[in-house]
């Protein structure tokens, strides 16, 4: 069991401040998404093999942003909520959600640089599931604390479900090497944003 560990933990300042709390899950999501070049890792994307059912690349950053910002008022209702409690029992597990919460921001914010910046899909597959694991354990200790803080988790644990399934699936299908996978765009396509074919599409006819 995860106890209350200080030194890796987010600030108590962060989880009782509503705007910190939601901002900077968002914030560090976004900065992370446009250091590995979103340009960049769009064509890596579009070049990869993928399994079936997954989505264009443009639907990821909207997602995530929404996610960043319901786990971040999660974290707030359950801090909050929490450690006003005269109950020592739900201090503790709230001070213990505290603590997991930032683990698994931590393993979120590699998973991109991991997969599409060093092109490492095994280790970026072992941490998507590291932190599928983190997230499902953290929902069930906020369920001790705050339901609301609880459910505003299950969208986010459905996503990483479905994440897990499309890293582990594109790892598979590219022989676990993402090595040199960048779809360049046709001609045609400069100037109008990047052709949104997957490699493993039939081109279509004219």
């Amino acid at each position: 069991m995860t106890t209350h560990i200080p030194s890796m933990t987010l600030p108590e300042a962060i989880f009782s401040n509503p705007a910190a709390a939601i901002l900077l899950p968002v914030g560090l999501g976004c900065a992370v998404g446009f250091s590995v070049s979103p340009k960049s890792t769009q064509k890596t994307y579009l070049a990869l093999k993928q399994p079936p059912y997954r989505p264009p690349p443009q639907v990821f950053g909207p997602t995530w942003t929404s996610l960043y910002a319901l786990m971040g008022y999660a974290a707030y209702r359950a801090w909050t909520t929490g450690t006003a409690s005269l109950n020592p029992t739900t201090v503790n597990l709230t001070k213990q959600g505290a603590t997991l919460f930032t683990i698994q921001l931590g393993l979120n914010l590699i998973w991109m640089p991991l997969f599409f910046g060093l092109k490492r899909p095994i280790e970026a597959t072992a941490d998507i599931i590291a932190l599928t694991g983190v997230t499902g354990y953290l929902t069930y200790v906020w369920s001790q604390v705050d339901s609301v803080a609880a459910w505003c988790m299950v969208p986010y644990l459905g996503w990483l479900g479905f994440a897990t399934y499309l890293s582990a699936g594109t790892g598979y299908l590219n022989d676990w090497n993402l090595a040199d996978k960048e779809r360049e765009s046709k001609s045609s396509d400069r100037g109008s944003g990047l052709n949104k074919d997957y490699v493993n599409r039939a081109p279509k006819k004219d």
